[in-house]
This record gives structure tokens, sequence and C-alpha cells, in this order.
């Protein structure tokens, strides 16, 4: 049975409304973002498909993910599983998660916010960490993320097919898609706050690959073709070269490794 992940960046956060919110840590979601939510809660067709439920455990996007995807926090509905991997990329204070114990307090409830994978570090981004924005452990760590998605899918692909939807961050989902077309970089992404879009988990040469479905891409571009694989390089060697001239920690990947 395939399996789906449907990715979404989180809802706008306090730190989305200006440069200087970026010194604020672990940021809760602006009265927008949880409209945002809710828009999103009405919107979204594939409600009665999902599986899984998953989460950046930064607090903005394990909110986004409650309120969009079990706002009433219904007994019947999958967990959100938090997954230090699809953090975001930059080590300001505003991409930096909360001590686990400051999580464990705000979501007490492990049958609503699973943190086990959260460990004592995972917040830590600097240059010995393997979450430190270097192109490299940002590669790394998108390739653990897919490898993890599909493991997660095998784990329940006999009881049907598998619908996980993953909430994360807007630079990390250039990594962990492979697709950087569109990169704002006065932004940091091309998504949009509550942007989702569709992909199927797929193997190709012995990688894990996200394999964005026909439908999300005719949802976001219509007709319009997508780029090549020439075109998709050399934006991705450009992104990572600007994460490096950002935050100087590592060597900026200029070819596929």
């Amino acid at each position: 049975m395939p399996i789906y992940v449907h990715l979404v960046r989180h809802a706008q956060g306090y730190h989305n409304l200006c440069q200087e919110n970026h010194a604020l840590p672990d940021p809760d979601l602006t009265d927008l973002g949880k409209r945002q939510c809710e828009e999103l809660y009405q919107s979204f067709p594939y409600h009665d498909k999902i599986t899984h439920l998953v989460a950046s455990p930064l607090r903005r996007t394990i909110y986004t993910c409650l309120l969009s995807f079990n706002p009433d926090i219904a007994p019947d509905k999958p967990r959100v599983i938090t997954l230090p991997d699809i953090q975001e990329v930059s080590p300001f204070p505003c991409d930096t998660g909360s001590e686990p114990a400051k999580l464990l307090d705000e979501f007490p409830d492990d049958k609503v916010v699973d943190l086990g994978l959260v460990k004592e570090g995972w917040n830590d981004k600097g240059p010995g960490s393997e979450y430190a924005p270097e192109p490299r452990k940002l590669f790394e760590r998108a390739r653990r993320a897919r490898e993890w998605f599909r493991d997660l899918g095998r784990d329940h692909a006999g009881e049907g097919e598998v619908n996980i939807v993953a909430v994360t961050h807007g630079g990390f989902l250039h990594f962990l898609t492979e697709d950087f077309e569109g990169v704002d970089y006065g932004r940091g992404t091309g998504w949009g706050n509550t942007e989702w879009r569709s992909y199927e988990v797929v193997e190709e040469n012995g990688e894990v690959r996200l394999r964005e479905t026909g439908e999300s891409a005719r949802r976001r571009r219509g007709s319009k073709e997508g780029l090549t694989e020439t075109e998709q390089m050399e934006l991705r060697a450009a992104f990572a070269g600007a994460v490096e001239r950002e935050f100087g920690m590592g060597e900026a990947i200029e070819e596929e490794e």
C-alpha cells in the first residue's frame, strides 16, 4: 500500500511579524495564525484518511498540528508524534526549541502529544551538534526524516493506505522535499503559512524520496511545468550556499553526494 506524507508549514507565529521578533524564544502563534489553523481544518480534504500526526517539537508546529487536525482533542484521533529531525534550520531563538521539561509541562498528556523522541540536547544548534545549520547536516537529517516516514508507514502498511500529516518549517521543507523552487531568500522559504502539499514516499536508487503527487502539483501550479533536475541542482547549491553564508558553521554542498 502507498505511503503518503502531507507536509504542512506552520501557521503564523510572532516571529513572522518582524525581524526583531526573531529574538523571541520558541514563540507562540498569533491570532491570525490560529485563524489560519481554523481555515486549514475546514479546507483540508483528507481528515478521514489521516493515520499519523507528526510535528516538529517547536511550540508553533505542535499547536498548528493540534489546532488544524485535532482541535477538539478527540480520543479517536492519532496523537501528535514530535520529531526533532524536522525542526527549523536557523539557530535564532525563534527557531530553537524549548527544553524537554518545559515542553512536558505544556503538553503533559502523551496520548495527545508524544514527546518520546525529544531528548536533552535536541535544541542545541551549536557547531558540534547534529542540528547545527550546516548544509551537510541539514541534508543528512532531511534524509533521516524521509527514512523515518518510510519506516513509520511500513509499520502500519498492513492496515491499509498510510497518510501521515507532518507539520514543519519553511526553510527545512526545501531540504526535506529536495525541491527548491520558489525560494524567497528574504523569507527563507517558498512556502506560505499553513500551505500544504502531498507526497508519496518512494525509493529510487536506494534512496528514500518524497515525490509530490500530481493532484498536489496541479493544485499549486496548474499546468505549469516543474523545474528540471539541473535547475533543481542549481537552486540546491545556491540555497545551501546562502545557509552557509548566513550562519557560517560548515561548508556548502555544491554537488549531489
